[in-house]
């Protein structure tokens, strides 16, 4: 009895001891995340549909389909095209996806199993029904990162990154701003004002934009003709570049010349200002003149005939028009009328018309006898140098009687 005893006594503490791993076991199971084995194949009728990812990373057969978050079916197969790892998976009969669905590798946990959710697209309107054999291609396929490449980033930037100079680049942007925060403000509130101002003219600087590609345009269409233009345009341009030297003497001898015009008028500034001034009684003096210079020329033209006779010569003849006055009395009192006749100062005898060399009248002085302009031909007035004075008048019948002898 002694012996089975000490036999159980011995094996319980071992029991135990197994008893004990197992638990221990069993946590660090729990504590990697340790599930129930993958597998959500759908009970009743389903239909296959195929993915392509670039890479499927730790994907297994089995593996659940979601479909926001609810299992809809599992993994068939994992097989390679091409480069890119296929997936085939059976999904419920009663699920409708759209047609552009899209198919992203994703993690139940940190450290949970993979599986592939099938969504809506995001960025586009969904169109039709993903059928049965449809296949989901890689650019409407994604994954999420991994534990190992977030924390592999995270030491890059905690060991080789510039996480280090943040320090540095805050004191040096601290030193850089400080004293100038109302300056800075005044820079934020300006390019707030210039970013509005660019929002207001949206639309203009859309149509500006719009009318840029349309010239842009023409000008690519016109691009045979611009290049025949520039092609036309290299002769001149030879012929500018071979006479350069002439061009650059020609305008440095123009330089010269400006020098020269400029010292010839500030030396003769004073004379200049001189002639002027002496100028400025004649112009005056022309000024004064007004209409009476253009007049006095126009009549020196038809001098000594005054300018309206011109009308009246047709070739080597004068048309004369005169008005006589035929009153009878008039008549009469000028055939009648005698007159004493008088001398004049250089002895010649003077009357009231033109007089014969004995001092007769042998013209008698018509009242109403019109010259070629039309107005009454004058007498001529005895303060006249030279012309015939007197007070009377010798008629016809006095120039026949002997008037003034």
């Amino acid at each position: 009895m002694t012996a089975p005893t000490a036999t159980a006594a011995r094996t319980g503490p071992a029991r135990r001891r197994l008893a004990g791993a197992l638990i221990a076991v069993c946590a660090l199971t729990a504590a990697a995340g340790c599930t129930a084995l993958p597998g959500g194949a759908p009970s009743g009728p389903s239909y296959q549909v195929s993915a392509d990812f670039t890479e499927v990373l730790d994907l297994v057969p089995q593996a659940a389909v979601k479909v926001n978050d609810v299992t809809v079916g599992s993994v068939v197969k994992i097989s390679l095209s091409g480069w890119d790892a296929r997936v085939r998976m059976r999904i419920d009969r009663d699920v409708q996806l759209p047609a552009n669905a899209t198919a992203m590798i994703r993690q139940s946990s940190l450290l949970g199993e993979k599986f592939v959710e099938l969504a809506a697209p995001t960025g586009e309107q969904p169109t039709g029904r993903l059928a049965g054999g449809a296949l989901i291609p890689v650019s409407r396929t994604s994954r999420t990162a991994e534990v190992e490449e977030v924390l592999g980033a995270l030491g890059l930037l905690l060991n080789g990154g510039g996480l280090a100079q943040v320090k540095t680049i805050n004191e040096e942007l601290t030193n850089a701003l400080s004293g100038r925060e109302a300056t800075v403000k005044d820079l934020l509130n300006q390019l707030d004002t210039f970013l509005a101002g660019l929002d207001a003219q949206r639309t203009n600087i859309t149509k500006a934009i719009t009318a840029l590609d349309s010239f842009s345009d023409q000008l690519a269409k016109q691009k045979q003709t611009i290049g025949a233009a520039v092609d036309a345009l290299d002769p001149g341009l030879t012929v500018l570049a071979q006479q350069r030297q002439q061009l650059t003497t020609a305008l440095t001898s123009l330089g010269k010349l400006s020098d020269v015009g400029t010292r010839v008028v500030n030396e003769s500034r004073d004379d200049t200002l001189a002639s002027l001034k002496a100028l400025q009684p004649i112009l005056t003096q022309l000024v004064r003149a007004g209409d009476d210079l253009p007049k006095a020329l126009n009549f020196l033209l038809t001098y000594p005939f005054p300018p309206n006779v011109t009308g009246a010569i047709s070739g080597d003849f004068v048309n004369l028009h005169a008005t006589v006055d035929l009153d009878g009395a008039s008549i009469l009192s000028n055939l009648l009328t005698v007159g004493p006749s008088d001398t004049g100062t250089s002895g010649t005898p003077t009357g009231s018309g033109a007089t014969s060399q004995h001092g007769n009248s042998l013209l008698p002085n018509l009242p109403g006898l019109t010259g070629p302009s039309g107005s009454p031909t004058p007498t001529p007035s005895p303060s006249t140098p030279g012309a015939p004075t007197g007070g009377g008048k010798c008629g016809l019948l006095g120039i026949l009687l002997g008037c003034g002898s």
